[in-house]
C-alpha cells in the first residue's frame, strides 16, 4: 500500500511586512497633521457656530459683518493683493532672468540658494531688520538723510503702514516666487521658440503669442499662493506694527487671547473665514498648477 505525499501549500501572511513598513515611515506625517492641522482646523470650524456655553448659534458668523471686522479684513486683503503682485512682478524677471538670460549659473544658483532661505525668513527677526534699514533711525533712512539730504519720512512715508507692511512682505514673496517659478520657466522647449523663428515671429510675438499664454497659469496661480502666504501671516505684521495696524491675523489673536477683545468663539469665526479665503485661494491655484503641468508634459 503506497501512500501519495501533498506539498504543503503555504497561506499568505494576513500582514504584508513591507506594507506595515511603509505606513510606519509615514506615521509621524500623519500624527502630526492630525494633532496641528486637521483636528485644530475642525475645532476652529465647530467653534465658530457654538457659544461660549456650547450652544448653536449663527451670531458669530453675522458678528463678521461687523465694520471693524470687515475693515480687518478689508486692509488684510488688500496689503495680500499688493504683496502677492509685486512679489510675482519682480520675482518673474528676477526668474526670468537667471533662467532664460543667460546670466552665468553660478548666479542662478546663488539666487535660488539665497531665495531658499529669504523666502522662509520672516517673523520677529524680519520685523527687526526693516526697523533696522528703513525705521525712521535705520541705516538707509540716516543714510539719505545724511548723504543727499532726503528725509524719508518727510515724504509720508511710515514703515508702520499699509505700504510699509506691503514692502515687508515682499521681502519673503519675491524669492518664494523665484522659487516656485523657475521650475516652469525651465520646462519651456527650446522647440516652441526655434519653431516660431522658423514662421517668423520676433521676439515680442514669442513672448505674446506663445510663452505668456503657456506661462499664465502657473504665473496666476503662483500669484494665488503668495495671496494666501501674505494672507496668513501674523509673526512678521504683529513684530512690526504691534496692533497699529488693524488686519485680520492680528484681530483673530486679540480676540482669543487679549485682555480687552476676549471672544474665543468670534476668533473661531474670524479663523473660519480665514481658511475660506486661504483655501479657495489654494484650491485655485492647485487647479492651475494641473492646467500648467499639462503644458509642459
Amino acid at each position: 500500500m503506497s501512500t501519495v505525499s501533498t506539498p504543503m501549500v503555504r497561506s499568505a501572511p494576513l500582514i504584508n511586512r513591507d506594507r506595515v513598513i511603509d505606513w510606519l515611515g509615514i506615521a509621524p506625517f500623519i500624527i502630526f497633521s492630525l494633532l496641528f492641522l486637521i483636528i485644530p482646523t475642525l475645532y476652529l470650524v465647530a467653534g465658530a457656530f457654538l457659544t461660549p456655553e456650547g450652544d448653536f448659534t449663527l451670531k458669530n458668523i453675522g458678528d463678521l459683518f461687523t465694520p471693524s471686522i470687515m475693515s480687518a479684513y478689508s486692509i488684510s486683503i488688500r496689503v495680500s493683493v499688493a504683496s502677492a503682485l509685486g512679489g510675482a512682478l519682480i520675482g518673474f524677471f528676477l526668474a526670468w532672468a537667471v533662467v532664460l538670460g543667460g546670466l552665468p549659473a553660478s548666479v542662478r544658483s546663488t539666487l535660488l540658494t539665497f531665495s531658499g532661505v529669504a523666502s522662509n525668513f520672516a517673523g520677529v527677526p524680519l520685523a527687526f531688520a526693516f526697523l533696522a534699514t528703513l525705521g525712521r533711525t535705520g541705516l538707509v533712512t540716516i543714510f539719505l538723510r545724511e548723504w543727499f539730504g532726503f528725509n524719508l519720512y518727510g515724504t509720508g512715508f511710515n514703515l508702520l503702514s499699509f505700504l510699509g507692511l506691503t514692502i515687508t512682505y515682499m521681502y519673503f514673496q519675491i524669492p518664494l516666487m523665484v522659487l516656485i517659478l523657475t521650475p516652469a520657466l525651465d520646462g519651456m522647449k527650446k522647440e516652441w521658440r526655434e519653431a516660431s523663428q522658423i514662421l517668423g515671429a520676433t521676439n515680442r510675438q514669442y513672448w505674446t503669442m506663445v510663452a505668456l499664454p503657456i506661462l499664465w497659469p502657473s504665473l496666476l496661480g503662483t500669484t494665488l499662493l503668495l495671496f494666501a502666504n501674505a494672507f496668513g501671516a501674523i509673526a512678521t505684521a504683529f513684530a512690526l506694527t504691534g496692533s497699529s495696524l488693524n488686519i485680520v491675523p492680528i484681530l483673530l489673536y486679540a480676540q482669543i487671547r487679549g485682555d480687552v477683545l476676549h471672544n474665543a468663539n468670534l476668533g473661531y469665526a474670524i479663523a473660519l473665514g480665514m481658511i475660506v479665503i486661504t483655501g479657495v485661494s489654494n484650491v485655485l491655484y492647485l487647479m492651475l498648477r494641473m492646467r500648467a503641468e499639462r503644458w509642459q508634459k
